[in-house]
């Protein structure tokens, strides 16, 4: 690499430098090209989850390496589940990526498929979700921001705008609600026993010891997500929160066994006031309207963020009952510590307990990155919740 690039722009270089890794399957949700899901079996003779050691207990102290809990923020270890029953064959559990990008229609799942591979081998299924993100546009879709303020709702000279809505927000809740009957459609379909492997006697065949989809535990997924990804398993986990009225509202918290979100847009008011990803956030929650097109007056932007922000905001959505985690790099300059601690800190103020794993030293990308220590943090991280 270019001694000269900065250590933020060689991290990214490696977290995007991998080769596309291709998926066992990929499956659609939706009647749009962009709702798919990448599904990855695990390989025969995949290495076992490796068990995390805790990065912080709440009244002691760090492990040795893994830095300080930030001031103010609650970092505390959740229990590990219980051991399998000796003699009964575990499911395989199931991994739901969502990658990040600032919600931009050029970041696609694609990025995220080195990071799916690496998870699956070591032994976990993943379904890595595509969604549908701001349209490939130059210039504004709107006439100003939501509020007051030094934020710009339109995207920058040459760069697409960030999310659509309602679509975003859509697209999220229903590849999860899908994804259970589909790898049960994988199960019960000519491909149940996956991709073919060696045979002895001539035609290939199922390999020994190979994952078939019904192996695959789909009811109780692990939601792990990086930036936008990060924001987009915090809110999945607690559609059970939203105001009644709401759309994508579920009448009991969703069946999962936890909340991995890797450097997230985890709190919308700390993202917003710090401008993260080029103010994607306000472009986000922005109404959409030609701009020859009247927008709404100051008094009804004002109305209408409040009342995005009560059904998209992660941390206005706690407690939400599901086991979660942060992983955070210190050195982050594009979600910086700030937005993951704001989150923390709100979820202690509604009695919920969010593991905070703060990463010193790396910045934004090294989660994604199967090359680096940290995405071997984020697979312990993983194989605590299953």
């Amino acid at each position: 690499m270019n001694p000269a690039m900065t250590r933020a722009e060689r991290e990214e270089a490696s977290a995007f430098g991998h080769a596309e890794a291709p998926p066992t399957a990929t499956v659609a949700y939706g009647p749009h090209p962009d709702q798919v899901v990448d599904l990855f079996l695990p390989e025969p003779g995949a290495a076992s989850e490796p068990r995390a050691e805790p990065e912080f207990r709440a009244g002691g102290g760090a492990r040795a390496g893994g830095g300080a809990p930030p001031s103010g923020a609650a970092a505390r270890v959740i229990a590990d589940p219980a051991p399998p029953t000796p003699g009964v064959a575990a499911p395989v559990p199931l991994v739901v990526l969502f990658h990040g990008g600032a919600w931009r229609a050029p970041y696609d799942r694609r990025h995220l498929s080195p990071l799916a591979a690496y998870l699956a081998g070591h032994g976990l299924a993943v379904a890595s979700v595509e969604y549908r993100r701001g349209p490939l546009t130059d210039g504004p879709l709107t006439d100003g921001p939501l509020a007051d303020g030094p934020a710009a709702s339109a995207a920058g000279p040459g760069q697409p705008r960030a999310g659509r809505w309602p679509e975003t927000f859509d697209d999220i809740a229903a590849a999860l609600d899908a994804l259970p009957s589909l790898v049960r459609g994988l199960a019960a379909g000519p491909a149940a026993d996956g991709p073919p492997g060696p045979s002895a006697d001539g035609p290939p065949g199922p390999a020994a010891g190979r994952v078939r989809w019904a192996d695959v535990d789909a009811d109780r997924p692990v939601l792990v997500g990086h930036s936008a990804g990060g924001h987009a398993v915090l809110w999945a986990a607690a559609r059970h929160r939203l105001p009644v009225g709401s759309r994508w509202r579920l009448p009991a918290p969703p069946a999962l066994r936890g909340v991995v979100g890797l450097a997230a847009i985890a709190d919308f008011g700390t993202a917003r006031a710090l401008g993260v990803c080029s103010h994607a956030v306000d472009q986000l929650l922005a109404p959409q309207h030609p701009p020859a097109t009247p927008g709404p007056g100051p008094a009804e932007r004002a109305a209408l963020l409040a009342h995005r922000l009560a059904c998209t905001d992660p941390s206005a959505l706690v407690p939400n009952g599901v086991p979660t985690t942060l992983v955070q790099g210190g050195a982050d300059i594009d979600v910086p510590p700030a937005v993951t601690e704001a989150f923390v800190a709100a979820a202690d103020r509604a009695g919920q307990r969010v593991r905070l794993v703060r990463v010193e030293g790396v910045g934004h990308f090294p989660p994604i990155d199967p090359a680096t220590p940290t995405a071997r943090t984020v697979l312990a991280e993983i194989a605590r919740l299953t």
